[in-house]
């Protein structure tokens, strides 16, 4: 494999594979969004070569005795977002995006956890996808959903004024609410347009940056 494939991998040049007897190490696989830890598998050279290639996570089946493509039966892959080696060069970690849940289970995890990050935020925005994926009538956010763009932009608009007016006053309690209640209408809306909290977060980011 040449060095020159992808610098940003780094230290994987060094992978000590002679370290364990059946030549593999582990990877430890990672979404790179959230943070979440998804899986763990293992890894030889020509797993690593053919990720690169692909740009799909593929690992060594110690069972079969073989390579496999995370993903090529139930098409749900593992983009590769970037490669990591430890401190002993002996333990990889595979950031990636994932295309769907990672465990054969079904789980989004291995460990069946919900794939979101530790943040309460990103779970209440997964609890608003849900709502509006799967509509129920006692929903107040399905409504919403069902209400269409112009009746959710307009109750976002309304939570901004309320927001605004408890913000000249002194009362905690109700400016507090009021910005929460700003912030949900927000999430809401994001998912209307088709865009989710991390497209925010990410502007930020780059807006830090310059």
């Amino acid at each position: 494999m040449s060095q020159n494939t992808n610098q940003s991998f780094n230290g994987i040049w060094n992978i000590d594979f002679a370290k364990y007897s059946d030549g593999l190490v582990p990877a430890i696989v990672q979404d790179d969004a959230t943070g979440k830890v998804l899986m763990l598998a293992f890894m030889n050279q020509e797993a690593i070569t053919k990720t690169q290639e692909l740009q799909k996570v593929t690992f060594y089946s110690r069972s079969r005795k073989k390579l496999w493509t995370k993903g090529e039966e139930s098409g749900n892959y593992l983009i590769l977002k970037d490669i990591k080696v430890d401190c002993d060069n002996d333990t990889l970690l595979i950031k990636v995006k994932p295309m769907g849940p990672t465990c054969h289970t079904g789980a989004d995890t291995c460990w069946n956890e919900k794939n979101v990050p530790a943040d309460f935020l990103f779970e209440l925005e997964q609890i608003i996808v849900d709502r509006k994926n799967n509509p129920s009538e006692k929903s107040y956010t399905s409504s919403l959903f069902e209400k269409g763009i112009n009746k959710i932009a307009q109750k976002v608009g309304e939570e901004a004024v309320e927001l605004v007016i408890e913000a000249k006053d002194n009362s905690k309690e109700l400016f507090l609410n009021e910005g929460a209640d700003l912030l949900f209408h927000y999430l809401i809306l994001l998912q209307a347009k088709g865009y989710s909290l991390n497209d925010v977060i990410r502007i930020l980011k780059d807006r830090h940056n310059k």
